[in-house]
């Protein structure tokens, strides 16, 4: 017993942390195990929330650091939160000095705000603007994410001066952008949904997260002062798409001109194919019968 009673006096000695578990439930904290030995946790070390039954923590192993001891009556007072803060830092140090962009990391969401989420990488605090949450527009991080959530994230960039992270969520697999240019060209004729109105044109989605621009001039080849003349929000169309900016501004132009232009060509088209196919056959219909050896001999 009086080894085990030494170990946690070089642990208040030497500042260092040391393992144990929790047994115990009393007046104004617990009892926690340490080198089989009782030593007192103060309620306000436990780092647990104030409305938090301690009951629930009896049997957990736990970090503790040895804050005081008394050697004549061989008692110890110990903290789990300054244990707990302690390795925190050490953690931190630690991150700080491996950061790279791009890297990968799986955290845990802490908190919430309008303009993104707080995610804590196993020390430090890094922020998922709310644009990196999704690749389609939300109103707000809950739509995505929540309090306690694990989640995959990696460096988008950091300031190891203002000890800022910006943290990246979406997985470029299920980018938009990318699918889109994978499953459409320049030239290709798709339905699309007006999704809202300017002065100038109508803005319409091609697939989730991927819109283009109809300028008025491509709605009608009708005069027109504003697109809701023609268009409401809402509506399904086709049109042309006659732009792909994929370098720049990942502008894409449509046109509903040109895709009814399309349209009448392919019916045109294939008009002229049946209306030839129909002469050919008129033709082959008028040429005489050839007689056959034996109708020669007949009429012979």
């Amino acid at each position: 017993m009086n080894d085990n009673w030494d170990k946690v006096v070089k642990f208040s000695e030497d500042g260092t942390t040391a393992d144990g578990k929790v047994v115990q439930v009393v007046n104004g904290g617990i009892i926690v195990l340490v080198e089989a030995v009782k030593v007192f946790v103060p309620a306000s070390h436990a780092n647990v929330a104030r409305d938090t039954d301690l009951q629930t923590l009896v049997n957990k192993k736990v970090r503790v650091k040895i804050i005081d001891v008394n050697q004549q009556k061989r008692r110890a007072i110990a903290s789990i939160r300054n244990a707990e803060n302690e390795e925190r830092k050490a953690q931190e140090v630690k991150i700080w000095a491996e950061l790279e962009h791009g890297k990968k990391y799986e955290g845990v969401v802490k908190s919430i705000a309008n303009y993104g989420a707080f995610v804590d990488i196993g020390g430090v605090d890094g922020m998922v603007h709310i644009t990196e949450l999704s690749w389609t527009r939300i109103k707000h991080p809950s739509e995505v994410l929540k309090i306690g959530d694990t989640v995959q994230v990696y460096i988008k960039d950091f300031d190891t001066e203002k000890r800022r992270i910006a943290l990246g969520y979406r997985d470029e697999s299920d980018n938009p952008w990318t699918k889109f240019l994978l499953a459409h060209k320049v030239g290709d004729v798709v339905e699309v949904k007006i999704s809202s109105m300017m002065p100038f044109g109508a803005f319409a989605e091609i697939m989730p997260g991927v819109d283009g621009l109809i300028h008025i001039s491509e709605i009608t080849d009708k005069r027109i002062s504003k697109p809701a003349e023609v268009l409401n929000i809402g509506d399904k169309v086709n049109a042309k798409i006659t732009k792909i900016d994929a370098e720049g501004k990942k502008q894409i132009g449509l046109s509903i001109i040109a895709a009814e232009e399309a349209q009448e060509k392919a019916i045109a088209e294939e008009a002229g194919i049946q209306a030839a196919d129909e002469e050919i056959l008129q033709e082959v219909s008028e040429q005489p019968v050839q007689e056959t050896v034996e109708e020669q001999q007949s009429r012979q």
